[in-house]
């Protein structure tokens, strides 16, 4: 990847986000996106489930999502910056008026064709089993064709590697002596590997130390050994503090453009008592964009819809999020779907399509999902970009947000981007239409703790058991 590096940021930061909200459903098991309490979940208090056995789809089991994209006016972006960025958000922190989206009734590229039956029939495969508390899965780039390499994180901790179905015993990577996992939504989040790593051998993650804040670091391999991550290579690029214990966020994605994206919650407790998702100022609540291709710690792309202005972080790519807890790119159109975590009755996933500018604002907490919250009545939607899709909480209590299907095995699945709920463990797949109009069924109902969705190389789908400790395999049933 050959990107320009730009000027380096010193920072230290205020909160990020993570998992999800308490659920009657979740079995006992404290779901993150709740309170400020901490709990640490117990794998195994999940209930059993059958898996791999056909479901019959119901396709008017959720509703139909028809909603417009709106894409926010960028504002003129200087071509450099100067001076450091020191991050210094507090409860006493004023709100930001964010700049106002202009309406567009759908995105730029044509709608990407439905796939050919609707909704799918589908499956999950078994395929690992034996992992503490696993919160991500991923592949490595550059991998050979038919790689089924995969890297599993847990909460702990560690990274561990499975190929062809078999698990390595020794941890890729180890670091469960700096990680702080004993509330529910704190550890090792996640880990992203870049789209060079074959050259540059360096990877990153996202975890919470034992103080509780937020890290994301760069480890590199070992000399010498590029099965093996080296634990004390650590250069950690970016801190955030964190006021409460839970909405962490945690996921990391290497974007189209080559940038990474931070999603960040709003800084927990209930209600963002802080004002932090729509508050320009601070990181919290925010979808994040930058540059780690240098040998800095990391720079902030030119492009960056905030950049220069004085009342706003360069880094924050689009704001107004409560617990983007997953996120995704779908691989073939650069679409972002970013599913987060609502309060007390809406779960969301939002859509930021392949030719935004970056800026939208999707709502926390004036809005939860396409409703009032914060007044729960006569609030002012506009400037707002609504979710493609939403359910309420009698279909579950946190959404797990996942991917679009881009595989090679089940071509039936093509352009199907599938989610789900951590508490309920109930599956969706949600489909655009041919005139832009958006179909969201239920597929699934299981009694999985969906904790992630992740992507192999080839770009199959499979599913974190969370209580269960076990890595399924979506697949298409006749």
């Amino acid at each position: 990847m050959s990107l320009s590096r730009r000027t380096a940021h010193t920072i230290t930061l205020a909160g990020l986000l993570v998992l999800v909200t308490a659920c009657s459903q979740a079995s006992r098991m404290s779901t993150p996106g709740s309170t400020g309490t901490a709990s640490t979940p117990l794998p195994g208090d999940t209930p059993t489930r059958a898996v791999g056995q056909a479901s019959t789809p119901l396709p008017t089991s959720a509703p139909t999502a028809d909603v417009s994209i709106t894409e926010p006016t960028r504002q003129a972006t200087p071509t450099a910056q100067t001076g450091k960025v020191v991050d210094t958000p507090s409860p006493e922190s004023g709100t930001s008026v964010l700049p106002t989206s202009t309406s567009s009734p759908s995105p730029t590229r044509p709608p990407t064709p439905p796939p050919p039956a609707f909704p799918p029939s589908i499956a999950l495969e078994p395929v690992l089993s034996g992992l503490e508390a696993p919160t991500y899965l991923t592949y490595a780039p550059g991998d050979p064709a038919g790689s089924s390499r995969l890297f599993i994180v847990e909460k702990a901790g560690r990274i561990r590697v499975a190929e062809n179905g078999v698990m390595e015993a020794v941890p890729f990577l180890n670091i469960t002596d700096r990680v702080g996992s004993g509330g529910s939504e704190q550890g090792l989040l996640s880990a992203a590997f870049p789209p060079e790593f074959a050259d540059s051998r360096v990877f990153y993650v996202n975890y919470t130390d034992q103080r509780g804040d937020t890290v994301i670091a760069r480890f590199a391999l070992l000399e010498g050994n590029p099965r093996q991550a080296d634990p004390g290579s650590e250069q950690k690029i970016l801190q955030i503090e964190q006021p409460a214990a839970n909405h962490n966020g945690g996921q990391l994605q290497f974007g189209p453009d080559g940038y990474l994206y931070i999603g960040t919650g709003d800084g927990g407790q209930a209600g963002d008592p802080w004002g932090n998702a729509q508050n320009l100022g601070v990181l919290l609540g925010k979808m994040l964009r930058i540059d780690v291709s240098g040998t800095e710690a990391y720079t902030v792309p030119e492009g960056n819809p905030f950049l220069g202005r004085p009342d706003a972080r360069p880094e924050i790519w689009a704001t107004g999020l409560r617990n983007p807890w997953r996120f995704a790119f779908d691989r073939v159109t650069g679409d972002l779907y970013i599913a987060d975590v609502g309060q007390n009755i809406f779960e969301e996933i939002d859509l930021q399509p392949a030719s935004s500018l970056g800026g939208e604002n999707y709502g926390w907490d004036v809005m939860e999902g396409r409703h009032c919250f914060e007044p729960p009545a006569g609030c002012d939607p506009s400037g707002r970009v609504p979710p493609v899709a939403e359910y309420d909480h009698s279909q579950g209590c946190s959404v797990t947000g996942g991917y679009a299907y881009r595989g090679i095995r089940y071509p039936q699945l093509d352009g199907v981007y599938f989610f789900g709920d951590f508490c309920s463990g109930k599956i969706w797949g949600l489909a655009q239409g041919a005139s832009g109009e958006w179909e969201m069924a239920l597929l699934l109902d299981t009694q999985t703790n969906i904790s992630s969705f992740g992507e192999d190389a080839e770009g199959e789908i499979y599913v974190a058991g969370y209580g269960d400790g076990t890595i399924y395999q979506l697949v298409a049933l006749p």
